[in-house]
């Protein structure tokens, strides 16, 4: 696969009007609320959490810890670092390497001590049976150690969210679920902006002003019949230009990429929302109810109402916080 020349267009840092990519995909993987709690540590404290739907955070707000994955090297942590689980991997914290691990939902705190460690901790629930391919390029474990004037405006999300969680006062529901939002797209957008010299890839893609604009442009209007021509005129290049650049970054073929989106916005309809498969399919830019059913199952394995119904019967098993306070 070429790799587009570097020379074509400026590299840029990801700036809040071209987050739209990013906010849709959080938007349509998300399957129920975030959570999050501040959580204090005695020493001795060793606990286990075991693997989740979605993905975490782990913020030290006090005193020091370590995160011991099942695989790779522990990461020590000081005031201020975060880590955050992209897959919401099994993992251990404690405040030495030689502190047993007990099971975090058994765990008692000692209550005769002042927590000597204090964390802000968190979950998104997400759906990882079909996971964007943004995210499948962010390693386990994000470590984002704190440093002078990095990331200020993650560190200004993570310092209203410690606010709210501390003292309950009206509103603070929604505000606490709408900050998680914030903090998630903050965490990502670090992230990209630390490894966008990466020539290929998602990150990549997300720095490179022609692609972002063709993403835009499906994102904002997936239902359209869209050509690669009119794609290309929307990234300022010629379409064989434009067809080599986007597969290069994106790792697939414009149209091919358009697909997937559609089926993926189709199937958080069908999960979500009362709406006839046939108006989801015209939300998706398919006139034919029979052509959309088929592209569906091409996509998840089941036509659109069986899906609907395998999920919702899920959704009835599983509480909508099943694993998300397993990081609390």
């Amino acid at each position: 696969m070429e790799t587009p020349n570097a020379s074509e267009a400026p590299m840029f840092a990801l700036s809040s009007s071209d987050m739209d990519v990013l906010s849709d995909v959080i938007r349509v993987l998300r399957t129920g609320l975030p959570h999050s709690g501040r959580v204090g540590h005695s020493a001795p404290f060793g606990r286990r959490f075991p693997a989740s739907e979605g993905a975490g955070f782990h913020v030290v707000l006090q005193g020091t810890a370590w995160l011991i994955p099942e695989r790779g090297d522990p990461v020590a942590l000081g005031p201020g670092d975060m880590v955050f689980l992209s897959r919401g991997a099994a993992h251990g914290l404690a405040d030495s390497l030689s502190t047993p691990l007990v099971d975090a939902s058994g765990a008692e705190e000692a209550r005769d001590a002042a927590p000597l460690t204090v964390m802000l901790c968190g979950a998104y629930l997400l759906d990882s049976s079909r996971r964007h391919p943004l995210m499948e390029e962010l390693p386990d474990i994000v470590h984002l150690p704190a440093r002078a004037g990095r990331h200020v405006e993650l560190r200004a999300a993570l310092d209203l969210l410690g606010g709210e969680l501390e003292s309950s006062r009206p509103g603070s529901d929604a505000m606490v679920s709408a900050l998680l939002d914030v903090l998630l797209l903050h965490i990502l957008r670090a992230w990209f902006d630390e490894h966008k010299d990466t020539p290929t890839g998602w990150t990549a893609a997300l720095h490179d002003p022609p692609v972002v604009a063709a993403l835009r442009a499906m994102h904002s209007e997936p239902g359209r019949q869209w050509s690669v021509a009119e794609l290309a005129e929307q990234a300022g290049l010629s379409r064989a230009a434009f067809a080599r650049r986007f597969a290069g970054l994106v790792g697939q073929p414009p149209l091919a990429y358009l697909t997937w989106w559609r089926m993926t916005i189709a199937a958080r309809l069908l999960r979500s929302a009362d709406v006839p498969a046939n108006v989801v399919a015209g939300k998706v830019g398919y006139t034919s109810q029979y052509a959309f059913a088929h592209a569906f199952k091409r996509a998840y394995g089941l036509p659109p109402g069986a899906y609907r119904r395998e999920r919702r019967h899920r959704q009835e098993l599983e509480p909508t916080s099943s694993g998300s306070q397993d990081l609390l």
